[in-house]
């Protein structure tokens, strides 16, 4: 079956037996709808971003600047939109990028395995983020026979870090993402002006909380002492990366190694020179940094850089279109981050592949009208830089 089918599907239900979508299918309505199902304080760190939030808006606009060129007379009956990651062989180049709170977009407080459950039912990867409510072994559990890939948040403390890298191995993720551009929080101002901190009030940090090696750092155990296991995670996330730690990150794991943030050329190939696997081309959304340049204008310098290394990329996907845009300019594969984030404050683990289906239906109808039935086939045609 096609990813495009999803479109008969609702077409058919509403035809046929009166059935309406209960979600929307595109991204303006699901986030006016998430606005009302979200608690103010959840809402505001997932909508929110650095500064004015000039670059995370211009990171969605900025797809606006590429275009397609359609080619007509191509026999696109059938498309084919799996990709090889790592050795992976995957049905689609989508994937659900890191959020630190998805624990907490769920009403039961368990967003972290709701979405590894959706990663199961569609066979879009999860990259789970090193903040989750639930222990990382839970949420890999429940990804099924879809692979995961382990997001971490470098802490301070060599042991917390390995051991965090151990028990990811342990439980079955396929690659290491180390996000680069998060050893301190950027100046977020909605949440600044609410004094909103989930992770110091104790949410999402299942993964410390349950981690030996944190633990050995504690005077009590967190069940006893929550305030101050709370204090000590302060004081332990977030090390100061320079590539002089990129051996010792290259010793932690065998797993294919990535690094997340990478967004100017020099950056890509000194890191593939220091042996990683992948390289991550991500602005996090313009939650970290404001003022800089749309990830998507930054994703083709990287991708020529990386040669044939994998460059997988995020910020500002928020429809199936913009998925086929970055795979066009060289992107291995694509992340969707608040789409997704969205669908399961609405729907659970249905509003996860609800949304997953329907950011890949657009994708794949695109293709097929535009005359790209193959990745390659829409690689090698490229876009164009409106004026």
């Amino acid at each position: 079956m096609a990813f495009g089918d999803y479109q008969n599907e609702i077409y058919f239900g509403g035809l046929m037996r009166g059935v309406k979508p209960t979600l929307p299918v595109d991204f303006k309505t699901l986030e006016a709808r998430a606005q009302a199902a979200l608690p103010p304080a959840t809402l505001s760190y997932v909508q929110g971003g650095c500064g004015d939030e000039f670059t995370q808006d211009h990171n969605a606009e900025a797809f606006k600047s590429w275009g397609l060129v359609p080619r007509m007379m191509v026999d696109c009956t059938t498309r084919d939109l799996s990709i090889d990651l790592f050795g992976i062989k995957l049905p689609s180049p989508v994937f659900m990028a890191p959020i630190g709170v998805i624990g907490l977009c769920a009403q039961d407080g368990h967003g972290d395995i709701a979405t590894a459950r959706a990663a199961a039912a569609t066979g879009v990867p999860m990259v789970a983020s090193t903040l989750m409510n639930d222990p990382m072994e839970q949420v890999a559990a429940a990804m099924g026979d879809t692979p995961g890939f382990f997001q971490l948040y470098t802490p301070k403390n060599r042991d917390v870090a390995e051991s965090l890298v151990a028990r990811a191995e342990a439980s079955g993720f396929k690659a290491i993402v180390v996000t680069l551009d998060t050893w301190v929080t950027g100046w977020r101002p909605r949440d600044l002006n609410e004094a909103n901190f989930p992770q110091l009030r104790g949410h999402a940090l299942a993964n410390y909380m349950s981690d030996p090696a944190f633990r050995a750092l504690l005077a009590k155990p967190p069940e006893e002492d929550p305030q101050a296991a709370v204090a000590q995670w302060g004081a332990t996330f977030g090390k100061t990366l320079t590539w002089a730690d990129l051996p010792w990150l290259r010793s932690m794991t065998k797993l294919p190694l990535i690094l997340k943030g990478i967004c100017h050329p020099d950056d890509a190939r000194r890191a593939i020179d220091g042996g990683v696997d992948g390289i991550y081309c991500s602005n996090h959304g313009g939650r970290q940094a404001n003022g800089g340049v749309a990830a998507i204008d930054m994703l083709p310098g990287v991708v020529e850089a990386s040669g044939k290394t994998p460059v997988m990329f995020d910020s500002g996907v928020r429809s199936g279109s913009d998925v086929v845009k970055a795979l066009a300019l060289g992107a291995a594969a694509v992340g969707i981050g608040r789409p997704y984030a969205y669908g399961l404050a609405l729907g659970g683990v249905a509003g996860v592949v609800h949304v997953l289906r329907s950011i890949l239906a657009e994708a794949d109808l695109l293709m097929a009208v535009d005359g790209y039935p193959t990745l390659t086939d829409l690689r090698a045609a490229g876009l164009v830089r409106r004026p």
